[in-house]
């Protein structure tokens, strides 16, 4: 059985003149090893597909494969994530991860959220900046906290993030707005503990592959998981298994609201507590990072006793099941 691998490489767009931060949410190739040798571990034979142009190619020239293992973040538009399961869609090949209308739907945070509200999900208070013009018309309580609607890895997150007057707001809202030409997400700020939940499985068979608490040393930026702290989590972030109420209160929050977006497969919801305490819905990440040492799927899975291997081997499952169900 042959699975190809589709993804997008830091190193090809650092090359092409992207920026650090452009590229932050593009794989290493350490990635692409790791995936590679998992399947490979698992009895499956692979082919290294790369990016959406390449798989264009090899699909025009006949290519076809039992299942597409597909981690392309792509680069432009709010539906970038979905370009790639939307061909394979077109050309009957099923894939793993979740499908067009799930991953163009979650890129964009303030549609997901109205989503989770809509489902009795509990998330902050929020609107969507989607001009200059508007940000005077904020009327939501401080402190705020802002970041474009459709980025991953902390993109424009920053200490400035945390907004406690209107002058930052109209401040930090502008550069937002100029620097990514996207709306900014407004939230009612939450002051509580952060945590990120695994998950994988689709629908009823979805399960928690773990709750980890991300805690911040003395070194980061305080109160936010920023951009920096996460690209240098070594010393800025230290990550732990959450257990007992907490950790419960965290799956049902994350489980509900991984079932009202009709996410597959395997992904990651991230969480924050509120004053009292709550679990709060972030964001949902469906097309979750795949570093086997680093990424926060992967980590928080093995620090449960799931190794990177099962962690794989539960999502290709999840793929095939989900593949015959739609036959």
């Amino acid at each position: 059985m042959i699975i190809g691998i589709t993804y997008d490489l830091r190193e090809d767009y650092l090359s092409m003149g992207f920026s650090e931060e452009d590229a932050a949410e593009f794989d290493t190739i350490s990635t692409i090893e790791g995936i590679e040798n998992a399947l490979q571990s698992l009895g499956y034979q692979t082919e290294r597909i790369g990016h959406l142009r390449l798989l264009m190619k090899a699909l025009m020239a006949g290519r076809k494969w039992d299942m597409v293992f597909n981690i392309c973040e792509g680069f432009y538009g709010i539906g970038r994530e979905a370009q790639v399961p939307a061909l394979l869609d077109a050309f009957c090949i099923p894939y793993v991860f979740s499908n067009p209308l799930v991953l163009s739907l979650t890129l964009d945070k303030g549609m997901t959220k109205r989503i989770i509200r809509d489902a009795g999900i509990p998330t902050a208070d929020f609107t969507v900046v989607k001009n200059i013009t508007e940000i005077s018309d904020v009327s939501l309580p401080y402190p705020l906290f802002v970041k474009p609607v459709a980025e991953g890895t902390g993109k424009g997150i920053s200490g400035e993030s945390i907004i406690h007057t209107p002058e930052a707001l109209q401040t930090r809202c502008s550069y937002l707005l100029k620097r990514f030409h996207q709306p900014v997400l407004v939230e009612t700020y939450l002051n509580g503990r952060e945590f990120t939940v695994g998950i994988t499985g689709t629908g009823s068979e979805a399960c928690i592959t773990g709750v980890m608490e991300v805690l911040l040393t003395d070194k980061a930026e305080q109160g936010v998981y920023s951009y920096t702290n996460k690209e240098e989590w070594r010393e800025r972030c230290r990550y732990e298994i959450a257990g007992g109420d907490i950790a419960a209160a965290c799956e049902e929050v994350a489980l509900a609201s991984w079932i009202a977006l009709n996410c597959e497969d395997g992904g990651r919801i991230d969480l924050r507590c509120d004053e009292k305490g709550v679990p709060n819905f972030i964001e949902v990440n469906p097309l979750a990072g795949m570093n086997p040492v680093y990424s926060d799927l992967p980590m928080l899975s093995r620090m449960n006793g799931i190794p990177y291997n099962e962690l794989i081997k539960r999502i290709m499952d999840s793929a095939f099941q989900k593949t015959v169900l739609h036959e």
